[in-house]
């Protein structure tokens, strides 16, 4: 096959959004959840993945954290993959990794990023539906099941486990 004609391959295939997130939890297990600027509701710290420079998922969730809250976390297992159907928008691969659990140490040396978050708290299991958009919460609840009962990665559709 001819470059030109593979490139115009590439070009007319589907596209698909990805993103990447860790859960980082307090000694008590609540969950770090920060305030976007952007959107409604809050998120977990983490974003798109940059696969156009070769970033991989894990990568990208490392990355996104630092540069979020100022926290260099090497994420830990997968927990969970949620396939997002999108609307106005390609479809969404997210990962969402453990992050772990970090102490005062850490939590005191949280540093937003200001350009993109407005502020950060500590959410117990039993509130996080309140904060964060369904879908996401979803994804979130499920992934600290599997990271409560050992098991996972799960697989998500729309934050649902399948499979």
């Amino acid at each position: 096959m001819a470059t030109q004609d593979f490139a115009a391959y590439i070009a007319s295939l589907p596209k698909v959004l990805a993103g990447a997130a860790a859960i980082l939890r307090d000694v008590e297990g609540r969950v770090l959840l920060v305030e976007p600027n952007y959107r409604e509701g809050w998120a977990l710290p983490g974003g798109t993945i940059e696969s156009d420079d070769g970033e991989t998922p894990r990568q990208g969730a490392r990355r996104e954290t630092a540069e979020e809250i100022g926290l260099d976390i090497e994420p830990g297992r997968l927990l969970a993959v949620d396939w997002v159907h999108g609307v106005g928008r390609p479809p969404l691969v997210a990962y969402l990794y453990d992050g772990g659990v970090i102490g005062e140490g850490e939590l005191s040396r949280i540093r937003l990023q200001e350009e993109e978050l407005l502020s950060w708290r500590l959410v117990p299991r039993g509130e996080l539906m309140g904060y964060l958009p369904e879908v996401l919460g979803r994804r979130v609840l499920a992934a600290l099941d599997a990271l409560a009962d050992g098991t996972g990665p799960v697989e998500l559709e729309n934050g649902i486990r399948v499979g």
